[in-house]
């Protein structure tokens, strides 16, 4: 392997915190990074964008400015931006039945199961009840259909059980009928597009030379069940690099963009709905006031039936609690992919910080959090307070 790459990028005066924290990262021994990024906004504006280490498996290609990956989970951040977006716009209500929208939705009992249940990951919904193979996740519509036609696992709005990969399907398909297009279009076209995004949700081909390769290794699938649910989002692992994986859409979990573009499309939830980077600076309103406000209200808090910890689950983003202190206050939205990217909106000192990397890890990895607090500290130093 060769000699790991330096941290490269900018960082204003005031967040040296920011890049150490970050370039510790690298020197982490065998939970270092391979290769990653960071970027931190303040009231719209790009104060950190730094990237280092390698973009492949072997250290023999470095991390550039332009380098995207995978980001996992961290796109249902994206992904509840857009529904918020219509919600909006008057075109659908976070609480109306999904079966307004999508009348098929309705069958097995669904008819009461809100767009704000979906979001909040209390609609039932979790995975699907029936063996579905590698092939049949890039299929939209049979997918779509299996979960129209599921019942939920428990009453619609009673507690999280996390929908790591079903909430894209049903979230998608929400989009696609009352806008007509593909979230990963809609995305495109009114949040990326207006403000020049290096985001995507179904990568063109042309794009995939610079994806970073993901490291897998660490990443401990779980004991098999007789019906292979546990499994299935593991058998993603192996499609994660893959031509297929990158062009599909996968509203909850292949996203590909890097921390500067994640942390500048949630800056519109920091900044009163305006979005502040691009041409457009600070003319591009993507959402209102208020309806940042349905973002903090609870749908869920407790232990995830999923996920087995404790989380309190806002309208399509978690929200701070003590046992989940990605925040140093109330007012904090976020968002986590498998294996270590992350993404924290603080709506109260207006900052989005954001980190994206090509090492999963297994619990315990605290990479992203440690550049989030070094976040949270500078903006205290600016405040002259304690984070």
């Amino acid at each position: 392997m060769k000699t790991q790459y330096g941290v490269s990028g900018e960082c204003a005066d005031g967040y040296a915190g920011v890049k150490k924290a970050f370039a510790n990262n690298f020197t982490a021994g065998p939970e270092a990074d391979i290769g990653a990024g960071c970027a931190v906004t303040v009231r719209g504006e790009l104060v950190v964008d730094l990237w280092g280490g390698s973009s492949d498996l072997d250290g023999s290609r470095p991390w550039q400015a332009d380098t995207i990956v995978n980001v996992w989970s961290m796109t249902k951040m994206m992904t509840a931006l857009c529904v918020l977006m219509l919600h909006d716009q008057g075109k659908l209500s976070v609480d109306e039945p999904m079966a307004t929208y999508w009348p098929d939705f309705a069958a097995a009992g669904k008819a009461d199961v809100l767009v704000r249940h979906v979001m909040g990951h209390t609609a039932g919904l979790p995975v699907f009840t029936e063996h579905v193979d590698d092939r049949m996740v890039f299929d939209w519509d049979a997918c779509c259909a299996r979960l129209a036609g599921q019942e939920p696992q428990w009453k619609p709005g009673d507690g999280s059980g996390y929908h790591a990969e079903t909430q894209g399907w049903l979230l998608g398909e929400l989009v696609r009928r009352v806008d007509g297009r593909t979230v990963g279009n809609f995305f495109r076209e009114e949040v990326a597009e207006p403000q020049g995004l290096d985001f995507h949700l179904g990568l063109p081909d042309e794009h995939h030379h610079r994806v970073a390769a993901m490291s897998t290794a660490a990443v401990i699938p779980p004991p098999e069940t007789p019906d292979g649910i546990a499994r299935r989002q593991y058998r993603s692992l192996g499609l994660v690099n893959t031509p297929s994986w990158r062009r599909s859409e996968m509203p909850a979990s292949n996203g590909h963009g890097n921390a500067r573009a994640a942390a500048l499309a949630m800056a519109t939830l920091a900044n009163g709905g305006v979005a502040q980077a691009g041409e457009q600076a600070g003319s591009l309103r993507l959402l209102s006031a208020a309806t940042i406000e349905r973002a903090f209200e609870v749908q869920a808090d407790g232990v995830d039936r999923i996920l087995g910890i404790p989380l309190r689950h806002g309208i399509g983003y978690g929200l701070n609690t003590s046992d989940a202190p990605l925040g140093v206050n109330d007012r904090t939205l976020w968002w986590a992919g498998w294996g270590g990217s992350m993404c924290v909106v603080d709506v109260e000192n207006q900052m989005t910080v954001a980190y994206a990397m090509n090492r999963m890890l297994d619990d315990g990895d605290l990479r992203g959090v440690h550049v989030i607090y070094a976040a949270h500290q500078a903006i205290a130093n600016e405040k002259g307070s304690n984070p």
